[in-house]
């Protein structure tokens, strides 16, 4: 089985899609049916992971694999650092 996973700030989903020999990352992001569910992904360039690491679209899977369809930061990371900094706080503290 390999899991498909789309995640917003406060929800995600994940689905199984059945593995098949030679399945690629684009095809489990298809069959998953989450691109369907969330038009928001088509409207913009696809990134694909693969337990935290950007993969191609043809990246072959192997039986356990998780697909993640990543969506664009919101803010570069060493703005986000640097504005904590600023607010007096480190990165991971909330206040």
């Amino acid at each position: 089985m390999i899991e498909v996973v789309y995640a917003l700030t406060h929800e995600q989903w994940i689905e199984s899609v059945p593995y098949a020999r030679g399945i690629t990352a684009i095809e489990a992001a298809e069959r998953s049916g989450l691109m369907d569910k969330h038009p928001e992904i088509r409207g913009r360039p696809l990134v694909l992971g693969l337990f935290g690491n950007e993969i191609e679209h043809h990246h072959v899977l192997r039986d356990g694999d998780r697909v993640e369809i990543c969506r664009p930061l919101s803010l570069d990371p060493r703005e986000m650092r640097r504005r904590a900094v600023a607010a007096g706080r480190s990165m991971g503290q909330k206040g």
